[in-house]
């Protein structure tokens, strides 16, 4: 079939990247409404919240199950078919969910929508990486990144708003988006394998160097790959306990004397406000991509420092209290947001909290784009989206685990600590993990320049070739 001329063309790349930002944030929005509709849904169906913990964390799961399957096969087939139908897969998945009338419907809808969002994170990973030149990753990495946090954000906004009162609504117009950003993604180009790769510039090369079974063993033993897979694992206990910070701070409002209602919908916001310092991740993929330049270990050493860095300020933001808060009893989300703003900016407890915040956010987000960019420098097209995926799958039973344990850990905490400092504490044990993350990075950082150095080799020679 003729294509138009425009078609693969600058233009068209940056229009398929926007759509890809889109979906990578839709996706976590869909993983992100449940949890901060914890206490609607518990009401609504009459199940405790430790349940609906091991849901979020079973959903997790499947997620990077299913990643790993979508990214091989992305790595050996038409990648922009298997996107199209993880979208409607995971749509669907969310559309059903609210219909659901019990627990068990709502957990096996739950993991339809799984499946589908598997898709996203591994075949959408490995067309992103074909469209940015190695010496942008970091930053346009950043995007995609950010993405993932904005949709985090989102989720959590639109579920403690329109899920206050209904958790089936805010479902559904997740749902509807994910169709529309469907049919947004039919006219997106579909790169051939390597489409940025210098090496390759000029050369026809591309979709024939596909994966197969024989090749997985040698990816695990590339050093660089094992150290940026494990430290998925560990650093997903810390951020997948993070995912009840929604809760917590429902819990801390509802602890200054504030009913329910009125501490989902203003839980929901601050959160949602605190969450401004992911905006960081732009600057940290700009330096990564900079440092990058000057030596290979760049990128980890980057990752590393924020890592580390960012635990202190996680205390202060668990433990702070949110004394003297001032909103109004019973008011809508218009009402609420502009109180809770000016209590970021008079009263100490909720600035404190807010700082500290934004401090921690900033600080790890160095590690996502940074850690895109690795997985991409160090391994070849037809690779990428295998390796992610299997990064996926330790960064989601990672998170599963800090997802899934940090309720009942809490819970187990409630006899000695009432509300919210058991939750605090819960989230504040996780935040220990961050420590082997730091050391994973600075072991990649030793192997990063020989593996990186192996995959320029291989593109050269296929292009001479």
């Amino acid at each position: 079939m003729t294509r138009p001329t425009w078609w693969g063309g600058n233009r068209h790349i940056v229009y398929t990247v926007v759509v890809f930002i889109a979906l990578a944030s839709l996706d976590n929005t869909a993983l992100a409404m449940i949890p901060a509709m914890i206490l609607p849904v518990s009401a609504d169906l009459g199940v405790s919240e430790v349940a609906l913990g091991f849901m979020t964390a079973t959903v997790v799961l499947v997620t990077a199950l299913t990643a790993v399957v979508w990214g091989f096969q992305g790595d050996r087939s038409n990648r922009k078919t298997l996107l199209l139908a993880g979208t409607i897969v995971w749509a669907a998945g969310t559309a059903l969910s609210a219909t659901a009338g019990s627990y068990a419907a709502l957990f096996g809808f739950q993991a339809i929508t799984a499946v589908g969002l598997g898709s996203i994170a591994s075949v959408g990973f490995s067309v992103v990486s074909d469209l940015i030149r190695p010496g942008r990753r970091g930053l346009v990495m950043s995007f995609w990144g950010i993405s993932q946090g904005v949709g985090t954000l989102v989720g959590g906004l639109v579920a403690s708003q329109l899920g206050a009162g209904d958790f089936r609504r805010p479902l559904m117009v997740v749902a509807i988006a994910g169709i529309a950003c469907a049919v947004l993604y039919v006219p997106a180009f579909n790169p051939p394998r390597g489409f940025r790769e210098p090496e390759l510039e000029g050369t026809e090369i591309g979709d024939e160097h596909v994966i197969d079974r024989s090749q997985i063993p040698s990816l695990l033993r590339r050093p660089t790959n094992r150290w940026l897979i494990l430290q998925g694992f560990t650093a997903q206990f810390a951020y997948g306990s993070l995912i009840w910070a929604t809760l917590l701070y429902q819990t801390k409002v509802e602890a200054a004397g504030y009913g329910e209602p009125t501490a989902t919908k203003v839980g929901g916001i601050f959160v949602a406000v605190f969450q401004v310092g992911a905006l960081m991740s732009i600057l940290a993929g700009h330096i990564g991509d900079r440092l990058q330049r000057r030596t290979t270990r760049g990128r980890a050493m980057l990752s590393a420092a924020g890592i580390l860095g960012a635990i202190p300020f996680f205390m202060v933001f668990f433990f702070v209290p949110l004394r003297g808060l001032d909103v109004t009893e019973g008011a809508g989300t218009a009402q609420l947001i502009p109180e809770v703003l000016r209590e970021l900016v008079t009263n100490p407890w909720a600035a404190t909290a807010f700082i500290a915040a934004i401090l921690a956010i900033a600080l790890t987000s160095a590690d996502s784009p940074n850690w895109f960019a690795l997985i991409s420098d160090v391994n070849l097209p037809e690779h990428r989206g295998t390796v992610f995926g299997l990064g996926n799958l330790t960064n989601g039973v990672g998170r599963a685990i800090g997802n899934g344990l940090t309720g009942p850990t809490a819970a187990g905490l409630s006899s000695a600590l009432p509300p919210p400092w058991n939750w605090a504490t819960g989230l504040a044990v996780f935040q220990v993990f961050f420590l082997p993350t730091g050391y994973c990075y600075w072991r990649a950082a030793e192997t990063s320049g020989t593996d990186i150095a192996d995959v320029r080799a291989t593109l050269a020679d296929r292009a001479e070739t």
